[in-house]
């Protein structure tokens, strides 16, 4: 069945996809309905806001994207922002705008996602927008969370002799890309071979329904462990560490054989004949917490689970390397994703060092 969303209209689609919801936190005072939302927070609360915007063609494929997943993974990412503040996600606005080829019942398994993933996570829905659009699908969250004040932590707090932590593993969500990517091509040019995803659930999961890390950020508060900068890995672990570094005033050493990589991850990238610490250091879409915490908090964070020390903060005359299995070191670079960035100064920058016979870690691959 397909229903026009003309139907309905732009404040009948709204009142469709919004109808039933009810607010949990006492800090949503009023929600859909009205020309604003209201919110309330304590005085002895920070307000935390972000916002992400999601494209179709250049942030997800709806050929192999469900838009139950897609709505699940569009508010979860904001979520972890707000985690990676030390905060708590509160309420979220969705706005969209779609083209023609879109129906209802499109429409309500893309709500379907991003009400799961507010019931999960304890988030209220309290308002938004729609739009048609000439190209596709786009979606805007905006995402409003507290965090205790004095306890919220910035990129810029990490100081020399702090551990550099991670939770999770790292590069399933890029291999769980480039497994579909794969499957996608096969099928464009054989409609009757049936995706060969046996054994692959865990790095499906990875990209098509990531988590965020509420329980980790409850971990740390239980174990009362205060990270003095910290970051969700959505670009790239080496780039994410280089944004904390860089307004830190600091430099660091991380250690490849403490990355964690889960082993669907390595075989995948024995598959496709990748460098595996290229794939975790540079495939982003992870949505782990990076973190630094003092050197006094060594113990407490080696004892806890889902959480791995993979270095330490140094000066920042020392630079950002990346010591090898074999003791070698690296210059940190991050070649993560970049949606702005163009791929011929990067690839010439390559090709010319290459030329000079330069050995380069880790060894180049597009994200």
């Amino acid at each position: 069945m397909r229903t026009e969303i003309a139907t309905l209209g732009e404040f009948g689609l709204i009142r469709h996809l919004t109808e039933g919801i009810e607010l949990k936190n006492e800090s949503s005072r009023y929600g859909v309905g009205d020309d604003a939302a209201v919110l309330s927070y304590p005085a002895d609360k920070e307000i935390l806001v972000t916002t992400d915007l999601l494209l179709e063609g250049v942030h997800f494929d709806l050929t192999y994207v469900p838009l139950k997943h897609l709505g699940y993974k569009s508010a979860v990412v904001n979520f972890s922002d707000i985690y990676a503040m030390n905060g708590t996600p509160k309420q979220i606005t969705v706005s969209l705008s779609l083209s023609k080829r879109f129906c209802i019942e499109d429409m309500e398994e893309l709500y379907a996602g991003i009400r799961l993933a507010c019931e999960e996570y304890h988030v209220d829905i309290v308002g938004g927008d729609t739009s048609s659009s000439y190209t596709g699908l786009t979606i805007s969250i905006t995402c409003i969370g507290e965090g205790e004040r004095g306890k919220v932590v910035y990129r810029n707090g990490a100081q020399e002799t702090n551990l550099i932590c991670v939770s999770g593993d790292l590069g399933a969500a890029y291999m769980g890309l480039q497994l579909l990517e794969r499957e996608k091509a096969v099928l464009t040019s054989d409609k009757d071979v049936q995706p060969d995803f046996a054994g692959k659930e865990y790095l499906l999961e990875r990209q098509l329904k990531p988590e965020a890390r509420k329980d980790i950020i409850e971990k740390l508060a239980q174990a009362g462990i205060q990270p003095t900068a910290m970051m969700d890995i959505s670009d790239g672990l080496s780039s994410e560490l280089l944004h904390i570094c860089k307004q830190s005033k600091v430099g660091c050493r991380v250690y490849e054989e403490h990355i964690p990589i889960d082993y669907q991850t390595a075989v995948m990238a024995e598959e496709f004949n990748m460098n595996l610490t290229t794939c975790a250091l540079n495939g982003g879409e992870d949505y782990e917490l990076l973190f630094t915490v003092p050197i006094a908090d060594h113990e407490k964070i080696s004892e806890m689970e889902g959480v791995k020390l993979i270095g330490h903060i140094t000066k920042a005359e020392l630079g950002c390397a990346l010591i090898t299995r074999d003791g070698q070191e690296f210059e940190l670079k991050a070649q993560g994703w970049n949606p702005l960035k163009g791929e011929s100064a990067e690839q010439k920058n390559d090709e010319e060092a290459e030329k000079r016979g330069q050995r380069k870690f880790p060894v180049h691959t597009k994200c």
